[in-house]
C-alpha cells in the first residue's frame, strides 16, 4: 500500500515548480505601435521646425546685439578709466579702503526671456558665491529681469529692494539704463559702492559672469587722485557718479543681451541636432516595424492560399 506522503510528494513538487516559474517569469515590455511611432515622429519634426526657426531669428538678432555691445563697451571702459585713474575705493596710501558691511548694493543683470541655457543661473550663482558668509538681511539687491528674480526670491527675498522687468525683448539703450539708474537713486538706498553682476562675452560660444564695481559720489570725493579731473564742487562729483552708474548699467545690459542671444542660438542649434538624431532613430524603428508587419501579412496570405488548394 502506498503511503499518503509518497502520493502527495509529486504534487507538492509540481506545485513548487509552477510557483517558481510564475515568480521568475518576465513579461515582455510592450512596444509602441506604428500609429504611436508616427505620432512621435510628427511631434519631433514639429519641434525641429520650431528650434530651427528660433535659431534663425537669434542669428539675425545677434548682429544688432553685437553692434550695441561694441557701442556700450565704450561707455563702460570710460567709466572704468575714471575709477582707475582717480583710485576710487582706495585710501590716501593707495590701499583698498574697507567698505562697511551692508553698504554694498548688488545689481544682478538678467532678462525676462528663457530658452537660452544656463545664462540666467550663472549670474545668480555668481551673486551667491560673492555674498557667501555675509548676512543677507544686510545686503541690498536690485534685479534686472524676471528670470533671475525668480531664482533670487528663493534665496534671499528680504534682500531685494528693487526689480525691473520687460528687459531683453529689445536691444538695450542708454535711455533704459538711465531710467533704471534714476529709480535706484530715487529709492534712497544707502550704499558705498555698487557691484554689478552681468554676463561677459568671451567668444561666440562662451560667456562668463563677472562683477563690475561702481562707486557713489562720496567714494569719488574721497578718491586720492580725483583732483586730476579738476572737480571744484561736490555737485559735480554727484553728477559724475550718476552718469557713471548709468554708463555701467548700459554696458552690462548690452553685453548681457549679446551673450543671451548667442547662448540662445547655440541652445537652439543643439536642440535641432538632438531632434534630428531622435527622428532618425524613430524613423528606423518605424521602418523595421512596418517591414515586419508587411512580412507577417504576406505569410498569412500565402498560408491561406495554400490551405485553399
Amino acid at each position: 500500500m502506498i503511503s499518503t506522503r509518497a502520493a502527495v510528494r509529486p504534487a507538492i513538487r509540481a506545485a513548487s515548480q509552477q510557483q517558481a516559474a510564475r515568480q521568475f517569469s518576465s513579461s515582455p515590455v510592450p512596444q509602441a505601435t506604428l500609429r504611436e511611432l508616427e505620432t512621435r515622429l510628427k511631434s519631433v519634426r514639429n519641434i525641429e521646425k520650431v528650434t530651427k526657426s528660433m535659431k534663425m531669428i537669434a542669428t539675425t538678432r545677434l548682429n544688432k546685439a553685437q553692434e550695441a555691445m561694441k557701442t556700450a563697451k565704450v561707455y563702460g571702459e570710460t567709466t572704468g578709466q575714471i575709477f582707475q585713474e582717480s583710485d576710487a575705493g582706495k585710501s590716501a596710501e593707495g590701499e583698498d579702503a574697507s567698505v562697511p558691511v551692508g553698504k554694498t548694493l548688488w545689481i544682478v543683470a538678467s532678462s525676462d526671456r528663457g530658452l537660452c541655457g544656463g545664462i540666467h543661473s550663472s549670474v545668480t550663482k555668481k551673486w551667491k558665491k560673492e555674498t557667501a558668509g555675509q548676512d543677507l538681511a544686510e545686503t541690498n539687491l536690485v534685479v534686472l529681469g524676471d528670470k533671475s528674480k525668480a531664482q533670487l526670491q528663493r534665496l534671499a527675498p528680504e534682500s531685494i529692494v528693487l526689480s525691473f522687468n520687460q528687459i531683453g525683448k529689445q536691444v538695450p539703450t542708454f535711455g533704459d539704463a538711465l531710467a533704471i539708474a534714476e529709480l535706484i537713486e530715487d529709492s534712497k538706498t544707502e550704499y558705498e559702492k555698487i557691484n554689478l553682476i552681468y554676463n561677459k562675452v568671451l567668444s561666440a560660444i562662451a560667456y562668463e559672469a563677472v562683477v563690475m564695481e561702481v562707486f557713489n559720489a562720496k567714494a569719488l570725493a574721497k578718491a586720492p587722485k580725483i583732483a586730476v579731473y579738476e572737480i571744484e564742487e561736490d555737485t559735480y562729483s554727484a553728477d559724475l557718479a550718476d552718469f557713471a552708474l548709468a554708463n555701467s548699467i548700459y554696458a552690462a545690459l548690452a553685453e548681457g543681451h549679446a551673450a543671451e542671444i548667442s547662448a540662445r542660438r547655440n541652445a537652439m542649434d543643439n536642440a535641432s541636432k538632438n531632434a534630428g538624431e531622435m527622428m532618425g532613430k524613430l524613423q528606423m524603428q518605424f521602418n523595421r516595424m512596418r517591414q515586419s508587419q508587411i512580412t507577417n501579412d504576406l505569410v498569412d496570405i500565402v498560408t491561406g492560399a495554400n490551405a485553399l488548394e
